[in-house]
């Protein structure tokens, strides 16, 4: 859908595309095909001491050998003429804790968006969930409001009162927040000691370094890995950078239950691509230059602006835009990813890119050489 000025509408994209860019009937994939067993002291807790050193696992979708460098290598795998393109969305720190005004009871809330002026959508942790009208407090007063809806999975409409916005009270008392499979010791209430510079130090590295635009719940993990000079470094190469915006929500961790995986359902999200960067990627294709998607996020939004020759419109709007084998890919030539969940959405995706047989295998490679999995653990870059 385009809207009329040639935008991508704002509409969501419906998940009818997926079969629409299929080739030829769509092939039953059971959700079983991508599990694999993973030990849990190879889910990373900490990044890498330095973003560039994580581990990069290459992927030549011509076929060869699997080759394993590090992320610094990364220019001597790209050429003059290609364009990188990176996710600038920023991790808000979205979650608080406080309590029910009227019973005292705790309650954690993860703000997922604001869905109307000072009206959030967020998910909640309570033992028993507020009801509507029920006030809310945080951080000794400095955020409250009131219970003004409920919605499925657990979550709650909440109108917040004053007139600052709630972004910068955010940042100012919520916390990142982090994965489910990232733990940290010690209450995240005491703001004190290690506590306290862990959680400073997760500010810092569970955010890119050219995060920008406000409004993400999960950091859009394969762009952790790029530091400035990085980025200078393939410039000096003839290779280009661009942004892009997708605002990750916390559907990004949720796994497929269906035995179907086609009869997933995604969670939308919104995204923003501008003029310059849709004519910045479409002079590249039409030049023969790569687009190197940074993430699968990047993948989701150039994929779900593409027109059927490949070409990128401008515009806001959210996707439901669910890539699962087969697909045909018409606007990225080459993804950076870092290692995903068992079952997930993103796993699928790169298996859409490189093939289902050819990334398990690299996973169980990657487990044999000791890589670092998920949001803080290493990378595959797939040419």
């Amino acid at each position: 859908m385009v809207n009329s000025t040639g935008g991508v509408a704002s509409a969501c994209w419906s998940r009818s595309l997926v079969s629409d860019r299929q080739e030829g009937a769509p092939a039953r994939m059971r959700t079983a095909e991508f599990d694999y067993e993973l030990p849990p002291g190879r889910v990373a807790q900490e990044p890498a001491p330095e973003r560039t050193a994580a581990r990069m696992l290459v992927l030549d979708r011509a076929g060869g050998p699997l080759r394993h460098t590090r992320v610094r290598d990364l220019p001597g795998f790209l050429r003059a003429g290609d364009l990188l393109v990176l996710n600038d969305t920023r991790v808000i720190p979205a979650r608080v804790r406080g309590r029910k005004a009227e019973t005292g009871g705790r309650v954690e809330l993860l703000m997922v968006k604001e869905v109307a002026p000072r009206v959030w959508e967020a998910l909640c942790r309570a033992s028993r969930p507020p009801r509507v009208g029920s006030q809310l407090r945080f951080a000794g007063d400095r955020l409250t409001g009131r219970v003004v809806g409920h919605r499925e999975d657990g979550r709650v409409l909440v109108a917040w009162d004053g007139a600052e916005p709630v972004t910068e009270i955010l940042e100012q008392v919520g916390e990142v927040p982090l994965p489910p499979y990232i733990k940290r010791p010690g209450s995240p209430n005491r703001g004190d000691g290690a506590d306290a510079a862990q959680r400073r130090h997760d500010r810092e590295r569970y955010q890119t370094v050219y995060a920008r635009e406000p409004g993400a719940v999960a950091a859009p993990t394969a762009g952790l890995h790029f530091t400035r000079e990085l980025l200078a470094a393939l410039q000096a190469r003839g290779v280009e950078h661009v942004m892009l915006t997708l605002h990750v929500g916390p559907g990004t961790f949720k796994p497929v239950t269906t035995e179907d995986i086609a009869a997933h359902c995604m969670e939308a999200e919104r995204f923003g691509i501008s003029p310059a960067t849709a004519e910045r990627i479409n002079a590249t294709r039409a030049g023969g230059g790569r687009v190197v998607a940074v993430g699968t996020t990047v993948v989701r939004a150039l994929e779900a602006a593409a027109d059927d020759y490949g070409r990128i419109r401008p515009g806001h709007g959210e996707t439901e835009l669910f890539i699962c084998p087969p697909y045909r890919f018409r606007a990225v030539d080459v993804m950076l990813t870092n290692f995903h969940l068992p079952r997930s959405t993103p796993l699928v995706m790169v298996c859409a890119f490189a093939g289902r047989a050819p990334v398990m295998a690299a996973y169980r490679e990657a487990l044999r050489e000791g890589y670092r999995f998920y949001s803080y653990g290493d990378c595959m870059l797939i040419l």
